[in-house]
């Protein structure tokens, strides 16, 4: 008794030392996280679990850290009591290995597992004891003083982890674990090697329909086809030298509206041409009178089968003819006062692409054109036949121009760089004179009009004034080259009226304006223009051409939408836009003017003409 007395005693010590400990550490605002001081009365219970801090180790460095819930299963699993007793168990909490903690655990049996020196901890052992109802008073006093040790949030802590304990230690998973190694290591199975076998290569069918069985519904095999003859090599081999009929591709010889539209272009180039002269209305009254220029529903056709490369106007004052080359070698002739039925009509006196087409300046009656097939042709109405004028199988002419007033000689530009002087009274289909230009390439060819001994090429990325009269078979020197284009060069033509000015269309999408009054060493940049060139590979490439009518305006295609005709000012101020929502509705690359008439026709690469008229 007197040993029971000294423990009760120590215990009644160190419980008031920790509730003091707890009510200076606990705020006072939340009185509820701790249970009353005063011992509570309850319901006397069967059974009763005490709850007791024992320190594992108070040297330890780490805090803090618990031991695994592992080794709770092990304790649960270990015991052999049903699942309906109480088992003993052990629980994990805070660290309390202080003085006062460690006096609670004299007197109490306690089991310690793997106190090893890197873990520390306390170890909640729950005792279940029975009690009788009437018990000892001095183990109840020292109940209600254990209690009071933990606050409500430990205690029901506690509780979860002594039920998630002995639901698992219920599972037996560790028994379990252990029966089947025991079972795999006792039986082993030796290993057994799988033989494998080639798998068969099938050869799979394509099914094939009785058309390409080349069988009968009827089950009954059909003909063999005729072998077809193998496609030539040259799709569009060039023609026959010599003269051609002048015969439509649609119309057979002597028909009658080809006999009518012949007599028509006959009739309307015997009046003598309108001489050109210098313009006296000003830049108002001009763009007055292109706002009435329209684009109406009768005024566009379909003339050629392919891409247009060349766009040109009968000078009539009359009529209206207009004649396009595709890339094919068609030239289709247009009388818009004819209608769309009979107005249009195709030939071929090309197999390769028309790239320079004009009507002659002394005698409309002709119609000028050269193609990349080699050939200069000249088409005669009053004879009804393509004439020959100039035939070279080697190289491909690009574009000529008129060296004299009276349309007798020609120079010819072609694609490697050279220039052929042609001259048509000549019989025979040769040049007069060949030269070899200091470019690469010649894409155009065009004379000043009041000094013709000078013409201007374009080629790729130079632009050069040549004098013809100092031509050279190889060795040609310009007499001055107009600089800045750094891009290859579509087009360079020289002003209508007194040829003046140069104007240029680059692939570098910039229009240039040169002053060219004095051909001398130097050709001054009198306009630059950013303009939009880049056509693409579908698109026939833009050519700004003059207005025959005037020496300061000009029109190019766009590929601005809605599409439209450009016409620029020289001093780079946009003029009018030609467009038609209702009619128009694609890029017309290739544009023509009429030499007299406000009437402008613009081709599309569809073989499309769309001419705008007063």
């Amino acid at each position: 008794m007197e040993t029971e007395r000294i423990v009760v005693e120590e215990e009644k010590e160190a419980a008031a030392l920790i509730q003091q400990r707890e009510q200076e550490t606990t705020p006072t605002e939340n009185p509820t996280t701790c249970l009353p001081r005063s011992p509570v009365k309850s319901k006397t219970l069967t059974k009763q679990i005490k709850i007791l801090l024992t320190p594992v180790s108070a040297t330890c460095g780490e805090h803090n850290k618990h031991l695994p819930q592992k080794r709770l299963l092990e304790q649960f699993s270990s015991c052999e009591e049903p699942f309906g007793k109480e088992p003993k168990a052990k629980k994990i909490c805070s660290d309390y290995s202080s003085p006062e903690t460690r006096a609670i655990s004299h007197g109490v049996s306690e089991v310690v597992f793997n106190t090893d020196s890197h873990r520390c901890g306390s170890v909640v052992e729950a005792v279940s004891s029975d009690l009788e109802t009437d018990g000892d008073s001095e183990s109840d006093r020292n109940d209600e003083e254990v209690s009071t040790q933990l606050s409500a949030y430990e205690r029901k802590r506690l509780k979860n982890i002594t039920e998630n304990a002995k639901f698992f230690a219920s599972l037996k998973l560790f028994e379990v674990e252990a029966s089947l190694r025991n079972m795999t290591a006792r039986v082993q199975s030796p290993k057994i090697q799988r033989i494998k076998h080639s798998k068969a290569k099938t050869e799979t069918t394509c099914r094939r329909s009785m058309r390409l069985q080349k069988v009968d519904p009827l089950s009954i095999p059909l003909p063999e086809a005729q072998a077809h003859p193998e496609p030539s090599v040259d799709e569009y081999p060039r023609l026959p030298p010599g003269p051609l009929q002048m015969i439509p591709i649609d119309q057979e010889e002597g028909n009658d509206a080809t006999e009518g539209f012949l007599n028509m272009w006959a009739k309307i180039s015997q009046v003598n041409p309108k001489v050109i002269e210098t313009p006296t209305c000003n830049l108002e009254s001009y763009q007055a009178r292109l706002r009435k220029m329209v684009l109406r529903e009768d005024s566009v056709a379909k003339v050629v089968r392919n891409r247009i490369h060349s766009v040109a106007i009968h000078p009539s004052e009359s009529r209206t003819l207009v004649a396009a080359g595709d890339k094919w070698g068609q030239i289709g002739l247009w009388d818009l006062d004819s209608g769309l039925e009979d107005g249009v009509h195709t030939f071929v006196p090309h197999s390769q692409a028309v790239s320079c087409m004009y009507f002659s300046l002394s005698n409309p009656a002709h119609l000028l054109s050269v193609s990349h097939d080699g050939t200069l042709r000249r088409g005669d109405v009053t004879r009804a036949v393509f004439d020959e004028v100039y035939r070279n199988e080697e190289d491909n002419l690009s574009s000529f121009d008129f060296l004299a007033a009276d349309a007798s000689t020609l120079i010819v530009g072609m694609w490697d760089g050279e220039v052929a002087v042609v001259d048509q009274r000549t019989p025979g289909a040769s040049a007069e004179l060949s030269a070899e230009l200091n470019s690469k390439t010649t894409r155009t060819i065009h004379t000043n009009p009041l000094s013709r001994h000078y013409f201007v090429a374009a080629g790729a990325g130079d632009v050069d004034i040549y004098d013809v009269r100092h031509l050279k078979a190889s060795g040609s020197k310009p007499v001055v080259s107009l600089a800045g284009h750094t891009k290859s060069v579509a087009s360079a033509y020289f002003s209508p009226v007194t040829g003046n000015r140069v104007l240029t269309t680059c692939a570098d999408d910039t229009l240039r304006i040169f002053e060219t009054t004095c051909i001398s060493s130097s050709v001054p940049v009198l306009t630059t223009i950013r303009h939009n060139n880049y056509t693409g590979r579908w698109l026939t490439r833009f050519r700004a051409i003059w207005d025959p009518k005037r020496d300061d305006c000009f029109v190019v295609g766009s590929m601005s939408r809605p599409r439209q005709i450009e016409a620029f000012h020289a001093t780079g101020g946009l003029v009018h836009s030609f467009l038609s929502e209702d009619y128009l509705g694609s890029v017309c690359s290739i544009n023509a003017w009429h030499p007299t008439r406000y009437i402008l026709a613009g081709g599309n690469s569809s073989g499309r003409l769309h001419v705008f008229k007063e």
